[in-house]
């Protein structure tokens, strides 16, 4: 599937067409090159998904964790790998207790640590096109 974004005032209509076509699926794997919008996407899907707390880049903390009005209270986790250095890290932080328990988990960097997402992960791809939008595929 695709979804384009052709700028970012666009951005919240293709969060809202994602997560009409996510289906039951609940690990996502944002693949994609510095500044192609992973960060800035995942914001605007959770912002679509009812998320009132603040959103930003995990990529210090490694994990954040946000309540949704429109989840049933159950959690969404927002992943950064861009500073894991090696796996053990993510076996420490038991990575196995968020991806595998039914909340929505949005990864970034997912490429550093590829060979623990699971089976079921749907990876989605975000390019920057010539003219500056980005294309979404999945």
């Amino acid at each position: 599937m695709e979804i384009r974004i052709e700028n970012l005032d666009s951005i919240r209509a293709a969060a809202h067409e994602f997560i009409q076509k996510m289906g039951d699926a609940h690990v996502f794997a944002f693949y994609g090159n510095m500044g192609a919008g992973k960060t800035t996407f995942v914001k605007a899907i959770c912002e679509e998904l009812g998320v009132k707390d603040v959103i930003t880049s995990p990529t210090f903390a490694i994990i954040n964790e946000y309540t949704s009005s429109t989840q049933g209270g159950v959690p969404i986790y927002h992943f950064d790998f861009y500073r894991i250095k090696k796996l053990e890290e993510v076996y420490d932080m038991g990575y196995e207790d968020y991806f595998y328990c039914g909340a929505l988990c949005f990864i970034e960097w997912p490429e550093l640590i590829e060979e623990l997402l699971p089976d079921d992960a749907v990876r989605v791809s975000i390019t920057e096109q010539p003219n500056g939008s980005r294309l979404v595929t999945f």
